[in-house]
């Protein structure tokens, strides 16, 4: 069953086709949705550089450049595996954009064959802000919007 958040996405970016205007609306509802949260947006994989380049986003300027394996989004990117961090002062290499941020999650968007499209990010100022059912709507909540972006299934 798709959480209301997962079904707004969905009818949100309904019929729309240009990838930065999806992007730019995911982000802005999840800053809307969620409480005590700082920053929401992505970062998009360019394999031509192996990095990540800061996408559409909510929140204070962001970092532009984090290469791949490098940070939390980075460690996204390379395992694959979503990194639910309670204080990312203690995440070693941890790439500090906004120094009130105390609390991260990021969710890789990595298509069914394995191509890297990018990272959601999300940032708040409150230590251990994530739990695993955050973890698991946000997993939904990329699966829904990765249905709607134009890339390579």
């Amino acid at each position: 069953m798709t959480s209301l958040m997962g079904q707004q996405l969905d009818a949100l970016l309904f019929n729309e086709s240009n990838d930065v205007a999806n992007l730019s609306n995911a982000a802005a509802l999840l800053m809307q949705s969620w409480d005590k949260i700082s920053w929401a947006g992505f970062y998009l994989y360019n394999d031509s550089n192996d990095e990540l380049v800061l996408g559409p986003f909510q929140g204070k300027v962001a970092c532009m450049h984090i290469k791949n394996g490098s940070g939390v989004c980075g460690t996204a990117l390379q395992t694959g595996q979503v990194q639910r961090i309670a204080n990312v002062h203690d995440f070693p290499g941890h790439i500090a954009c906004d120094s009130e941020s105390n609390a991260e999650i990021v969710v890789p968007l990595i298509t069914a064959t394995g191509q890297k499209i990018g990272v959601l990010d999300i940032d708040s100022t409150n230590y251990d802000r994530f739990s695993a059912k955050d973890e698991q709507e946000l997993k939904e909540f990329a699966t829904v919007l990765m249905a709607h972006l134009d890339v390579a299934s």
